[in-house]
């Protein structure tokens, strides 16, 4: 089995998407993956499945589907994944409570800062399927508006750290 990194998107953000970890785990295990562990209450889960990369973000978003009665979205990384985007942050000297990446589905087009706006100090490189971004003046403040990232979900680099980490630990298994 393999260990995966599955990232809610506006999950217990800004009083928004109301998922209680204990519920999101609960909701992980009867869609059948094993060894379930959430990480702090914005929709973040580490888990083992035999399942791919979609099936595994299809099962999760048909039972959060069932739970929210709408569409949640997921974004669905294997450890090793998850392990290059931290290994891949473009802005390593940068705070990493300042310096996030947006998963995406999809690698981002090749031009895909071009229609940025809002920036004031950011610094933003494109990665694999994601978007890193790094906040001069902080989250708070920015106006940042990045139209190529509008269906991904971020976290940041302590975030993608610990996930990397706690996947690592759950390793593959037969």
């Amino acid at each position: 089995m393999a260990a995966y990194i599955a990232l809610l998107r506006a999950v217990n953000v800004g009083g928004t998407g109301k998922l209680p970890m204990s519920d999101l785990k609960g909701l992980c295990e009867r869609a059948g993956f094993d060894a379930v562990q959430t990480y702090i209450a914005s929709g973040n889960v580490v888990f083992q499945s035999a399942g791919s990369e979609d099936e595994v973000k299809a099962a999760l978003e048909a039972e959060l589907q069932v739970y929210a009665g709408r569409p949640v979205g997921v974004l669905v990384r294997t450890a090793a994944q998850m392990g290059e985007v931290l290994a891949d942050n473009p802005f390593p000297d940068a705070a990493p409570n300042w310096t996030v990446a947006i998963f995406l589905d999809e690698a981002p087009a090749p031009d895909a800062l071009t229609s940025v706006t809002g920036r004031d100090g950011e610094e933003l490189r494109l990665g694999r399927r994601e978007v890193y971004v790094r906040y001069g003046e902080g989250m708070g403040r920015s106006k940042l508006k990045i139209p190529a990232a509008r269906d991904g979900t971020a976290r940041n680099m302590n975030t993608v750290a610990k996930l990397a980490a706690m996947a690592a630990e759950l390793g593959e298994t037969v």
